[in-house]
């Protein structure tokens, strides 16, 4: 079906269910081509006027259909491709059993109920559950589930689903049984099994009043011992839930289960979490610093899930910030506690700008909320997600810290059990606070980011200081007017020696550090002043928007070495660096060189000096070459910006050499392997420095990394060592790029790393190169993590390659799309992803990647996901 013949879901046409669910029985035999599925459903009508019922289904083959035991014959029924249509049914309430088959290994979009690597696994969240069987696929449908699963035990000794187990058993002729049930009513996309072999590491957790909950994370035999730390961060997970949200687990068990074949990071489904396996297995072998965090925050994220999405879901698609943003909000809080708040603030941060706002100002902008959409797989989005996330985060910085838990513990016990919408979030938080949000709630309505201009005026005769603010939203598709949003401004004054000051506003409203922006314009005046402060404005990143400030490089400066708020720290040394790097690219393109910064460079060498690990590897990490193109805003040359980035790093590698090597050798003691906070710190400063100072003094440098990555005993140092040998081309660099590869040929997650790495060098040679390692053995198109590790990094890690001149990245990618779609239209969606900002290229590339869209959308028979995304990409 293409785009322009699927049905467009409006917001506005919502309408409650003619029919809710009582309950759900379903029996599952799983077999490897002919699974059985037999469900028991009980419905009843909402009202006295009986309606025909309509169920959802998706690649099913119908056996049977029977009303309160009775079979129907083919004239009681309709059937099409996507619905299974009850005519005429009884008044009030009855039992629906529908009977259908399906083949889980021939199901290679994974979604409904699938195999991966020999197991059955379930992915139901958006509309999987439609796959399994015919149903009211909705979410605002919830239900009782109790499911029996059989299979054979030598295929499938582990049979686990929702709830609790309450009963299991051996049958004849080595087949076995369990049931499952779940007391907690649930839509249906929350529904899971698995079935298959797994070996399992156990834990246990009591929750505050008691409760004994068997914990059980399930891998691929001969990995268990790379489940430990999932284990652990589960636990912490659950006792911080408890802690500071006052949530506490509501089951006897919690299970994980981690599968090979997966279109998503994880699951949230009921009591049984099912995992991309990369966000659970960690050793310090096979497993880097940055896999360590990713899973402590993503098993947070899916249990909070218990209540923040499961305990309370969406009314409908449209509300899904309501359970992800929150969620994220609470993961990111969850990860800021465990380890360093402003570190993780810089990093969500960077990714928010990464993501989001280059979402916000292409073609696929939508609002927080939507107003429609024709698939809804394509909305699970860093503006759902992320920018969902920051309204929360604003909404406590309007209302402060303590009115803020009062909203959540009212919507944590009145939504209990429902189906909520955005308007029963904000109208707790309104009746908590006594304050009215309706302002608050444009943010969710409108899509595009808030450019705020920041505008100082100050006159040395009087001593008056005005601070004026101003704010506007650009057009973006189907809005091409903006109303101001509300904007809270955490602000905080600074001397010309970086020391805080305390001051007050004649004119303008500072609550708690706090100026709320409400109109196009405002603005805050200060009296009686002897010397301009400098201005830290938007502390901690108070609000989600593009700042432009008419300050300058000393009080950036300033801000870089003093500011008492590290995030503004962090972005005085942003600040500085976009203007260096604008610069270059502006000189590169006219023909000339690229100019060092020698006071930047002094100013980093005193950065140096720093005790937080963490935090100075964030201040040394040069913004990217997607960054750069972002600020930049149009007429994107990557091969300039990929130059210009270059330059700076190799004129800060010359300047501080001596620094660098000195500061990587005072980390030369071999310690035990931890991935604490404070570790993962030093070992990211060691590798930023080796980065550098192997960009400026390679002589120097890549020795140090060829030792480290041949004598490393963690993946963290040896792969961050690689990645440094890899960006200087010879052939040091393919031997050990060769060696590498040879030595972890047989761990798909590592090799995972070695095709991300390769295809992410912005190098000519680099779109041959990944062409060549799609033969490799280890690699395996059909598998969502090989492809999005190779053809995803190549697309959306390395834009001078992607977007390169000849326009042969674009039609690379644009083809792996088109083939993927035919078999996994999810996946091909998010590789799609990767044209969202073509419109800001130079208009020789902007003219190939429109050609390799516009190849795309001719394609006969486009999934709908591929068909929605290419059409708004090129409308």
């Amino acid at each position: 079906m293409r785009a322009d013949q699927t049905p467009t879901i409006r917001l506005k046409d919502y309408s409650a269910p003619d029919w809710y669910i009582e309950s759900v029985h379903l029996d599952i035999t799983l077999d490897d081509n002919w699974t059985r599925v037999i469900a028991r459903t009980v419905f009843a009508s909402v009202s006295n006027v009986i309606k025909p019922l309509i169920l959802d289904g998706d690649e099913l083959v119908l056996e049977s259909v029977a009303l309160d035991d009775t079979l129907l014959s083919q004239n009681d029924f309709k059937i099409d491709a996507s619905t299974l249509t009850i005519t005429s049914p009884p008044a009030h309430r009855f039992t629906l059993t529908v009977t259908t088959r399906l083949d889980p290994a021939a199901n290679t979009k994974l979604m409904g109920l699938y195999r991966s690597s020999g197991n059955y696994c379930t992915q139901c969240e958006a509309e999987g559950f439609r796959r399994i069987t015919y149903f009211l696929d909705r979410p605002d449908i919830m239900s009782v589930y109790t499911t029996r699963i059989t299979a054979k035990k030598s295929e499938a000794p582990i049979l686990l689903g929702n709830g609790n187990k309450i009963e299991d058993g051996d049958l004849n002729n080595g087949w076995h049984y369990a049931v499952w049930h779940d007391p907690h009513p649930k839509p249906s996309y929350l529904f899971a099994l698995v079935g298959g072999q797994f070996g399992k590491v156990c834990g246990q957790f009591v929750t505050r009043s008691g409760r004994k909950v068997d914990l059980g994370i399930y891998v691929e035999v001969g990995k268990e011992n790379r489940a430990a730390y999932a284990l652990d961060a589960l636990i912490r997970s659950m006792k911080w839930d408890e802690d500071v949200f006052g949530c506490e687990y509501d089951l006897d068990v919690f299970n994980i289960v981690a599968v090979s074949d997966f279109n998503m990071g994880a699951m949230e489904n009921k009591g049984l979490n099912i995992f991309n396996d990369k966000y659970v297995l960690a050793s310090p072998e096979s497993a880097t610093d940055t896999d360590y965090l990713n899973i402590e925050a993503i098993i947070a994220h899916e249990y909070f899930h218990n209540w923040t999405g499961n305990r309370i879901t969406c009314r409908d698609w449209f509300q899904l910030c309501l359970k992800e943003g929150l969620t994220v909000f609470r993961d990111q809080e969850f990860t800021s506690d465990q380890r360093s708040r402003a570190v993780k603030r810089i990093a969500d941060v960077r990714n928010l700008r990464a993501q989001q706002f280059v979402e916000d100002s292409g073609p696929l902008a939508h609002p927080v909320r939507p107003h429609e959409y024709r698939e809804i797989n394509n909305f699970y989005t860093p503006t759902v997600y992320e920018k969902g996330a920051e309204l929360i985060r604003m909404l406590k910085c309007l209302i402060g810290s303590e009115l803020f838990k009062k909203g959540m513990d009212l919507y944590l016990s009145r939504c209990d059990g429902m189906a909520a919408t955005i308007e029963d979030f904000i109208a707790c938080f309104e009746e908590a606070s006594g304050q009215s949000l309706a302002h608050f709630s444009k943010w969710y309505q409108q899509a595009g980011t808030p450019h705020i201009t920041i505008h100082e005026i100050f006159e040395e005769e009087t001593g008056q200081w005005i601070i004026k603010f101003s704010q506007s939203i650009a057009p973006t598709p189907g809005q091409p007017t903006k109303e101001p949003v509300i904007i809270p401004i955490a602000l905080g004054f600074l001397d010309r020696e970086g020391q805080d000051l305390k001051l007050s506003p004649r004119v303008g409203d500072l609550s708690h550090d706090v100026y709320v922006l409400k109109d196009h314009e405002g603005h805050l005046v200060f009296e009686g002043l002897k010397v301009k402060p400098i201005l830290s404005a938007f502390r901690a990143f108070s609000a989600p928007v593009v700042v432009h400030h008419n300050t300058n490089e000393s009080e950036n400066l300033v801000r870089l070495a003093h500011d008492s708020d590290l995030f503004n720290r962090w972005q005085a040394a942003q600040n500085i660096t976009t203007i260096i790097l604008k610069t270059g690219v502006e000189n590169l393109r006219s023909g000339k060189s690229f100019m060092p910064h020698p006071s930047f460079a002094e100013a980093l060498r005193s950065v140096l000096r720093g005790h937080d690990h963490a935090f100075i590897a964030q201040i040394l990490a040069i913004p990217s070459e997607s960054d750069i193109a972002r600020e930049i805003g149009n007429d994107i040359d990557p091969d300039t910006i990929r130059d210009a980035r270059l330059g700076l790093r190799k004129s800060i590698g010359e300047a501080l050499s001596s620094d660098l090597e000195t500061l990587i050798a005072s980390f030369s003691t071999r310690e035990s392997y931890s991935p604490d906070a404070k570790s993962a710190g030093r070992r990211a400063l060691q590798l930023i420095a080796l980065d550098l100072l192997s960009c400026g003094r390679p002589d120097i440098g890549l020795p140090i990394a060829e030792r480290l990555c041949h004598n490393a005993d963690n993946m963290t140092d040896r792969f961050g060592a690689l990645s440094v040998i890899a960006q200087h081309r010879g052939a040091a660099r393919e031997a050990a790029l060769e060696n590498f590869g040879r030595r972890f040929e047989s761990d798909p997650l590592i090799l995972d790393k070695w095709f991300s790495l390769q295809a992410s060098i912005p190098e000519r040679e680099t779109l041959d190169r990944v062409k060549k390692l799609m033969s490799h053995k280890g690699f395996l198109k059909s598998n969502p993590n090989r492809l999005r590790a190779l053809v995803g990094s190549f697309a959306m890690a390395n834009p001078s390659q992607f977007h390169r001149a000849d326009g042969a990245g674009h039609q690379f990618v644009a083809d792996i799309v088109i083939e993927t779609d035919r078999s996994n239209p999810q996946v091909a969606a998010r590789i799609l992803d990767a044209f969202k900002s073509w419109r800001s290229l130079e208009s020789k590339r902007r003219a190939f990647a429109k050609k390799a869209l516009e190849h795309i959308a001719a394609q006969e028979n486009l999934s709908t996901d591929v068909a929605d995304i290419v059409t708004r990409s090129l409308a």
